[in-house]
């Protein structure tokens, strides 16, 4: 009797899932492509703003994900290990656009450091109370607006949860680059949403 007809994909955890695909179970990959690949695009799209470049790196690191899931042995969840091969992808991508451009004049400035000496880094969430449903779009709108250096480091420290030096080791930049990028990039999303509490009250 073929695989599929004994096992329940639908209600099986992720883990196991894992565990049957390593074994060369095609459709448990599937299912678990059909789990979480609106969370990758999703991601994906945050960081590259780009409907085209997030739908190619996202089905890249589904190619990704089984070639090496050999390599996966439980440390995370499923879930977190699809999303930083995801986020790897991406940030090789914004490296070898940065290439063909030239650094803004705001990101000189901010690397060459000073702002981040006088104000502090750490800042309020300017959401923080507001409903999740309320805020999703503005915020998506938002983070359009940011240049591609600040957006990444601030999906890389808000929603992924990294500290300064995994960021700086990840992106290849100094800890004070990294604290000045933050801090520029919250600044801009905070000016960007500044009317969204005000509008709520209202």
């Amino acid at each position: 009797m073929p695989v599929s007809l004994k096992r329940d994909y639908p209600e099986t955890a992720d883990d196991v899932l894992v565990g049957w695909a390593q074994s060369g179970d095609t459709e448990a990959f599937e299912q678990l492509v059909f789990r979480h690949r609106d969370k990758i695009y999703a991601r994906a799209l945050m960081m590259m703003r780009n409907e085209e470049e997030a739908v190619d790196l996202s089905q890249e690191a589904w190619v990704k994900a089984w070639q090496r899931l050999h390599q996966f042995h439980g440390e995370s969840s499923f879930a977190t290990w699809m999303t930083r091969i995801v986020i790897n992808l991406c940030l090789d991508q914004i490296r070898r656009q940065k290439k063909t451009r030239a650094e803004s004049i705001e990101q000189l400035e901010e690397d060459a450091g000073g702002v981040e000496r006088q104000m502090p880094v750490e800042y309020t969430n300017p959401t923080e109370g507001l409903e999740k449903t309320e805020v999703r779009r503005r915020i998506d709108e938002a983070m359009s607006k940011l240049t591609a250096a600040h957006r990444t480091v601030l999906v890389l420290h808000e929603f992924e949860g990294l500290q300064y030096k995994e960021i700086a080791d990840k992106i290849g930049i100094s800890i004070g680059t990294v604290m000045s990028r933050l801090f520029y990039a919250r600044r801009r999303l905070a000016t960007l949403l500044h009317g969204l509490r005000r509008e709520r009250i209202e």
